[in-house]
């Protein structure tokens, strides 16, 4: 009797050991996730910044840009980089300055971007559709000009589609005469 005893008081031990883990357990999960949640005021603070900007959305090709337009003195922000920085051909930064330069309001603005989908080029025609847009909401009077430019306009060619028993869109398999 005494051995049955002994095992019955070894049980309860093996018990608690196994609960303790669980409880460091659910302890680190705690610690990830208040780690998690520091974390996400960061971003909530890059929004508050832009809660005065006029917002309008720009697209082109596959490519969609969210532009806020800010008062400032000229700086344009794509994806937390510098416009210089992330557009490097003097082509496509040239083409998101247009706006700009044809309602003549180059150092009036700042402008942060947010690009996603398509390529360099399809995405500086989406933040140039973007500014123009934002303009025209911040400043109305700027329509005729943003307008007679063709800015205000939503360029819609994309890429067509692969169609079946084709090489590409339109191109057909090489003919073989033997």
């Amino acid at each position: 009797m005494t051995e049955a005893k002994k095992t019955t008081a070894k049980k309860p031990a093996a018990k608690k050991a196994t609960a303790t883990k669980t409880v460091k357990a659910v302890k680190t999960v705690k610690t990830t996730t208040k780690a998690a949640a520091k974390s996400a005021p960061k971003a909530v603070a890059v929004d508050v910044k832009l809660t005065g900007a006029t917002y309008a959305t720009g697209k082109r090709k596959d490519s969609v840009a969210r532009v806020y337009l800010l008062p400032g003195k000229g700086n344009i922000t794509v994806n937390g980089v510098a416009m210089n920085a992330y557009f490097r051909r003097p082509v496509l930064q040239m083409i998101i300055a247009q706006p700009f330069g044809v309602t003549k309001r180059e150092t009036e603005y700042d402008i942060v971007a947010f690009v996603s989908g398509g390529g360099l080029s399809g995405q500086a025609g989406a933040v140039k559709h973007g500014i123009s847009k934002a303009l025209e909401k911040r400043e109305p009077e700027l329509r005729a000009a943003l307008k007679a430019a063709g800015f205000l306009t939503r360029d819609s060619r994309v890429v067509e589609r692969k169609h079946y028993g084709v090489r590409k869109a339109r191109r057909s398999t090489q003919f073989s005469k033997r």
